[in-house]
């Protein structure tokens, strides 16, 4: 039995994932002891936002920063939940920049700081090692699906991204399918609100029908994967493009939008039956036109699992890792070799 800490910060900026796992020799067998999102103070909201714009002298000292502030909600969730003892914290960090083309990604919060201040061995980084081995770096997830959720046909995860995982020919697959609730909530956010609850703005709004068939003629959707998107895509094809619609119509014109394209990815894989994660989840509209396009059974499992899904299999990643066991599969990523990746932090 292994007790491990999983952090997870996704590109929404919603908040900050823990989930505190305890896992069985097999891994499948797990029991998620406790788990919590811890939203961003909007000075670290800004903080974050804003770190794709800043030098690398900037970054750098806000990789720190951010380590030392991840410590601190790590001993505040210790100290809150009645926990045994943490052999391991797998900490995905910030993404600031993912450019895997050009050999780049970047995700701050020091492992180094994370290990020194909570006297816990830490793994964290684990994408360079793929990229430096020619792979997209993402997605990091579809390994864990394969190993704690495979009496599903194939996962999807809609969070700041949408992204599946499936099996073809004995070998995993697994792309991002297109920008989900980072648009969404950018543009909720522009009329007031943190988020579109259940998608009622975007279902009051209206279908812009020559914006609909330009968003689905974007080139990336032709592309065979590996493949995976980053904030880069949002603000080179998405925001430019979209910010000259008023909300509204954004809303529901994108929700149409994302939801087909979902809905081809999922008829493609041939899956029958599917888990579904990830906040959009909650989102009815969306969650409507995703049916639309699929005859695919979307299975909805339990709050925690929606909610803390990618902060648990960081939590097995980060496992892996310790035991030096394969963690990053090259037929996800499209890297020269399955590896195990992922930097160690000692206390």
């Amino acid at each position: 039995m292994s007790v491990v800490l999983g952090l997870m910060s996704g590109t929404s900026l919603d908040g900050l994932d823990l989930c505190c796992v305890r896992f069985a020799k097999n891994y499948k067998d797990f029991q998620i002891l406790a788990a919590q999102t811890i939203p961003y103070p909007l000075a670290w909201k800004s903080k974050l936002e804003n770190a794709f714009f800043g030098t690398t002298t900037e970054i750098d000292a806000l990789d720190i920063e951010y380590g030392i502030f991840l410590a601190e909600q790590i001993t505040d969730f210790t100290n809150t939940h009645s926990l045994p003892h943490i052999d391991l914290i797998a900490s995905h960090g910030h993404t600031v920049f993912h450019k895997p083309e050009g050999g780049v990604t970047k995700q701050i919060g020091s492992g180094e700081e994370i290990a020194k201040l909570t006297g816990i061995q830490v793994i964290y980084d684990y994408r360079t090692q793929d990229v430096a081995l020619g792979g997209q770096g993402a997605p990091l997830v579809p390994i864990g699906d394969r190993i704690l959720f495979n009496d599903y046909d194939a996962c999807l995860n809609m969070g700041g991204f949408a992204n599946v995982s499936f099996d073809k020919q004995n070998k995993r697959i697994a792309y991002d399918i297109g920008a989900c609730n980072l648009i969404l909530n950018h543009f909720a956010q522009k009329l007031g609100y943190e988020y579109d609850d259940q998608g009622l703005i975007a279902r009051r709004g209206t279908c812009d029908k020559s914006l609909l068939k330009e968003l689905n003629n974007i080139d990336y959707y032709d592309f065979n994967p590996p493949k995976s998107l980053a904030r880069e895509f949002a603000e080179s094809k998405l925001l430019p493009l979209l910010s000259t619609y008023d909300e509204k119509t954004v809303l529901h014109t994108y929700t149409k939008h994302i939801g087909f394209q979902i809905g081809v990815s999922l008829t493609k894989s041939k899956a029958t039956k599917c888990l579904v994660t990830g906040g959009g989840v909650y989102n009815c509209f969306l969650m409507d036109q995703v049916h639309k396009h699929t005859g695919c059974f979307l299975e909805i499992p339990n709050h925690t699992i929606v909610e803390y899904k990618e902060a648990l299999v960081f939590a097995l990643l980060g496992l892996l890792r310790n035991e030096n066991k394969i963690n990053v599969l090259s037929s996800v990523t499209g890297a020269t070799r399955d590896h195990s990746s992922g930097r160690i932090a000692k206390p």
